[in-house]
């Protein structure tokens, strides 16, 4: 398929770097999948990052694919993937500095220097953003290599400390080649045209009020660009038709018979529980546009929840839409 021009794409599109974080549960790796699925839909080369111990996105976009490692690989067509894994992305990061490959490598690998490093705040964090920084550098004959690079950031509580790395390494270190790459990806991080940070949530309590501490934190500390909320998993309203639906399966007489269908009673207690879980979702909403000021994205819920491709393609559907602003 032909990629739309940039100045056609939705807004998401125009970007060269979605950072997707949310609270564990909320779905973001649901969600980088579907971004992957509807930017290769609208013809762009898509690359997805992992950054967790465990790859999880090529299985949504197809059920056969096997897990990707550090070497990036097709998943689907438009679609490549990789696993960033910080020794390795470090040994390659060495490697390059010193023209030694293949001694960095043996070091790298010793246990002792992994015991080391594991015992080093950060730097997983930044040789991580390191290697975005150098795939969203990648070009090829005609242009970049990637048109959208589409990362599944480590979840809400340590997003904030992933984004700010760069920035502490960088008032701390005075000069040199580290100074100097930091400082790019950096500069990535908070070009607001080419990078957004996009939080996952769910309409519920916690995840809500956790987004909005992420919210507040990077607009007090982190130069990245945020201009909504992804809220996954939202419940429509059961019976938009009928509103009262509960109250008026109470009123019939409890002799009312419906074929193979539960008694009235029973069946008022059923839909009353499903408005009300459409209600509270809507509270939360509610609060999630107050306590951020974002508009939305809202993603349906899926009663079966995602199992493969085709739940993901329905995704994709809605991720693109322009987001709601609620009223206050």
């Amino acid at each position: 398929m032909e990629a739309v021009e940039a100045h056609e794409r939705p807004t998401l599109l125009r970007k060269r770097l979605l950072i997707v974080t949310g609270k564990g549960g909320t779905g973001k790796t649901t969600i980088t999948a579907a971004l992957a699925h509807a930017a290769a839909a609208a013809g762009l080369r898509v690359l997805v990052a992992e950054v967790g111990r465990d790859s999880q996105v090529p299985r949504l976009l197809d059920p056969a694919a096997p897990p990707v490692g550090y070497e990036e690989r097709q998943i689907t067509p438009g679609i490549r993937a990789i696993r960033i894994d910080p020794f390795e992305a470090l040994a390659e990061y060495l490697g390059l500095q010193t023209g030694v490959p293949g001694l960095v490598s043996r070091v790298v690998r010793n246990r002792a220097f992994h015991q080391l490093m594991d015992a080093s705040p950060g730097w997983r964090e930044l040789i991580t953003l390191g290697k975005v920084w150098h795939l969203e550098q990648m070009r090829d004959a005609g242009g970049p290599r990637y048109d959208l690079i589409v990362v599944d950031a480590p979840a809400t509580g340590h997003g904030v400390t992933f984004l700010d790395v760069p920035r502490v390494v960088a008032s701390a270190v005075r000069a040199g080649p580290l100074r100097h790459h930091t400082e790019q990806v950096e500069a990535l991080i908070a070009d607001r045209t080419r990078t957004l940070l996009l939080p996952v949530t769910l309409a519920e309590e916690l995840p809500a009020r956790e987004t909005a501490s992420l919210v507040q934190r990077v607009r007090e500390g982190i130069a990245v660009s945020l201009d909504r909320v992804i809220v996954n998993g939202v419940h429509a309203h059961p019976f938009p038709e009928w509103p009262d639906l509960p109250d008026a399966l109470e009123r019939l007489p409890a002799s009312t018979a419906f074929e193979k269908l539960p008694p009235p009673r029973v069946l008022a207690g059923c839909a009353r529980h499903v408005l009300e879980r459409h209600q509270l979702n809507a509270q939360h909403l509610h609060t999630i546009a107050a306590e951020t000021g974002l508009p939305q994205v809202r993603l349906p819920y899926l009663v079966d929840g995602v199992n493969g491709p085709e739940d993901v393609a329905l995704l994709a559907q809605s991720i693109l839409v322009p987001p709601v602003q609620e009223a206050a």
